[in-house]
């Protein structure tokens, strides 16, 4: 493996270990995680690796190879949130976050395109947080783990998304979607078999590249906090659409519409493990098409390509398309019969080009493996 070798080239040592974690599609239920709400990602094929050795000091250093400074160097003493080059937060933050009391020397690669919705922040936090556990025989749960990144990009990063990305990368499983209950983190194995169905689910990036830590997402974030306050409830889980709309009018507009999208978003989620127990693809792809809609309307996170995506998309013949991730840019998917993925993204790709939007990129979406070890040499 070339991180092997460019670890020793780097630090003229060999590395102890070489983990893996994936990012995700997160298929439907989005927004929902940080409102203790059920959602359904998959871990995809791409990852982010994390070659690590143990140091006997509290010298951390850092390197990536998506990044042309050589080595970002700090120490265990020095650790403090919101410090540090914005990439090198996220391994800072899980360091600080798992409490090591030893340096290490890290070099990071990573396949998963960064600021596409894919959750490339995750698959790091996720891949450096395992290699730790390993290294050091913490002997943390895929759960704990998961918490604990989750807290580094909160609370270190700044960042307060839920709990889905980090979950889903350290706990995907070839195959599979996870149905995860973000109140009491239970999951459940479901069945996503879209090839033997002569179907593809295409990942559409439109390059137009988003960042969490710009206020969007904590504006919406907080928004919600302030419907489950004006209710008296602990999240928007408990809220019931029937309960929503007899108190619509003492409502704020704007905070009505988040709530709406976060209350049918949960019910769209049941429906779709149901349609997917079913094989039932016209209807996922209906469910799809009305989480974008809501997405779109309601909570208000697409983007003008975005929506271009998802609408050429739905022209040129797929069952369902909607943008996933944070939002404000990054990807949407696309539900696809096999024989018209061509012809789909050409016609992205035109209308792309016809907007004067940066050109797309495309990618497969296959539920993965989630973290795991790729090396270890002691």
């Amino acid at each position: 493996m070339s991180i092997f070798q460019d670890f020793q080239n780097l630090f003229n040592a060999s590395p102890n270990l070489v983990s893996a974690a994936p990012g995700r599609v997160n298929l439907i239920g989005e927004h929902v995680d940080y409102n203790q709400g059920l959602v359904l990602p998959f871990a995809i094929d791409s990852v982010t690796y994390c070659a690590l050795r143990l140091r006997d000091d509290e010298k951390i250093l850092l390197s990536s190879k998506q990044v042309e400074s050589k080595i970002y160097e700090t120490s265990l003493s020095n650790l403090a949130p919101k410090t540090g080059p914005d990439w090198t937060r996220y391994i800072l933050g899980v360091i600080w976050s798992l409490g090591i009391k030893r340096g290490v020397e890290i070099l990071i690669d990573s396949e998963v395109p960064q600021g596409a919705g894919l959750s490339s922040s995750a698959a790091l936090e996720c891949s450096v947080a395992f290699a730790l556990n390993e290294a050091l025989s913490l002997g943390l749960t895929r759960i704990e783990l998961a918490q604990l990144t989750q807290r580094a990009e909160n609370e270190f990063v700044g960042v307060p998304c839920g709990i889905m990305d980090q979950t889903i990368s350290l706990l995907g499983k070839i195959g599979h979607a996870l149905l995860l209950d973000c109140r009491d983190l239970t999951s459940k194995l479901i069945t996503v078999d879209f090839e033997e169905n002569g179907l593809r689910l295409l990942i559409i990036d439109t390059q137009a590249h988003h960042a969490l830590v710009d206020g969007g997402y904590a504006k919406r974030r907080a928004q919600c906090e302030e419907v489950v306050g004006f209710f008296g409830l602990i999240s928007l889980r408990d809220l019931s659409a029937s309960e929503l709309e007899k108190k619509k009018m003492l409502l704020d507009s704007t905070l009505y519409s988040r709530a709406l999208h976060v209350v049918t978003e949960i019910d769209r989620v049941n429906a779709a493990v149901s349609a997917l127990k079913r094989n039932d693809f016209k209807l996922l792809g209906e469910l799809l098409n009305q989480s974008h809609d809501s997405l779109r309307f309601q909570y208000q996170v697409s983007c003008p390509e975005l929506d271009c995506a998802v609408e050429i998309s739905q022209k040129s013949g797929a069952l369902g398309a909607r943008m996933i991730g944070g939002g404000f840019g990054g990807s949407a998917i696309a539900l696809v019969k096999d024989g018209d993925v061509g012809m789909v993204a050409s016609a992205v790709e035109r209308s792309f080009a016809e907007a004067g939007f940066k050109s797309p990129r495309f990618f497969d979406a296959i539920p993965s493996e989630g973290a795991r070890l790729i090396d270890r040499r002691y």
